[in-house]
């Protein structure tokens, strides 16, 4: 990595964790949401450190992203569950160690774990993989992320202790899904639901 690409991998994190910052004080969710599409939309059609490819980026004239609906909205209590370990091989920043700290259980979803980081500067991660992965114009086949809040993805806490906001209108894809050259940690089985999720960014259409 030269230091014009680190410095600009750098702008791209500050913005991301200034919008989710804008997105957490928010009190009109509709509006955040459309800030958080447009700030993406922006970063990935004119950020140097987008993930989408030459062509792509051409033809590109906006992420796949519903109107928000609150219904989509929950806080949930990150509750006990059986110590798992997971080892991700990313190719670009090497093995990347997972630790589960719970699980949540998603009224009308499913459960989902909670993964922690466990590498320096740690982070809580939690992916998810609806139905709609299987259909072609659906979500991402391997999975989207809620929360990846050592890169900024953060919702905040709910009211109660120990709980988390998970919005699947803010479900948005990783960079592998528009760029090969990465390899992304992916939902696993504990993450993986039988519902379709049909909030949050989709793929599959010509505008990537």
């Amino acid at each position: 990595m030269t230091p014009a690409s680190a410095l600009a991998l750098l702008d791209w994190r500050r913005r991301v964790f200034a919008m989710y910052a804008e997105v957490r004080l928010a009190t009109d969710l509709p509006a955040a949401h459309d800030l958080w599409r447009r700030e993406r939309d922006s970063l990935f059609a004119e950020h140097p450190s987008s993930p989408l490819l030459a062509d792509d980026l051409a033809a590109f004239t906006g992420l796949r992203v519903p109107p928000y609906d609150p219904a989509w909205r929950f806080e949930v209590e990150v509750q006990a569950a059986e110590e798992k370990h997971m080892d991700f091989e990313t190719g670009t920043d090497g093995v990347v160690p997972f630790d589960r700290i719970g699980v949540v259980d998603v009224p009308g979803v499913g459960e989902l774990d909670v993964w922690k980081i466990a590498v320096y500067g740690g982070g809580v991660f939690v992916p998810v993989k609806d139905a709609l992965s299987r259909l072609a114009g659906g979500t991402y086949g391997g999975g989207r992320y809620l929360l990846d809040t050592i890169k900024g993805a953060d919702l905040g806490p709910g009211s109660a202790p120990r709980s988390l906001v998970l919005d699947f209108n803010f479900a948005y894809n990783p960079s592998c899904a528009y760029d090969p050259a990465w390899a992304c940690p992916l939902a696993q089985p504990g993450s993986t639901v039988a519902v379709e999720i049909p909030v949050g960014e989709r793929y599959g259409s010509p505008q990537h």
